[in-house]
């Protein structure tokens, strides 16, 4: 097994967050609070462009680069697709993170 060092103050924050006052449980607890919590942060942003265009991503990325979106370079569309873009990437880099802790 590795060794883990931990600075004072971070093994008395992850002690308080967990409940866990061993480092390598409480690191581990942590870690894995911080992975769901960004995958239902990305999760939601994929949920609220869903229902803002009435489709999911890979429907509208057909639709973008065929034109059938309108004004697709506006500053709302273009920033919605990149944030939405970006959350599906996150969703599927946080999962395969998921699992792997699992």
């Amino acid at each position: 097994m590795d060794t883990l060092i931990l600075p004072k103050p971070a093994y008395n924050i992850l002690r308080r967050l967990t409940g866990e006052t061993r480092p390598e449980v409480a690191l581990s607890v942590a870690l894995k609070d911080l992975v769901r919590l960004r995958l239902e942060a990305a999760q939601a942003i994929m949920t609220g462009h869903e229902q803002k265009y009435g489709m999911p991503f890979s429907e509208f990325q057909d639709a973008w680069q065929s034109g059938r979106i309108s004004n697709p370079h506006s500053y709302e569309v273009e920033g919605d697709y990149w944030a939405w873009e970006a959350a599906d990437s996150d969703i599927k880099a946080l999962q395969e993170l998921a699992e792997s802790m699992a």
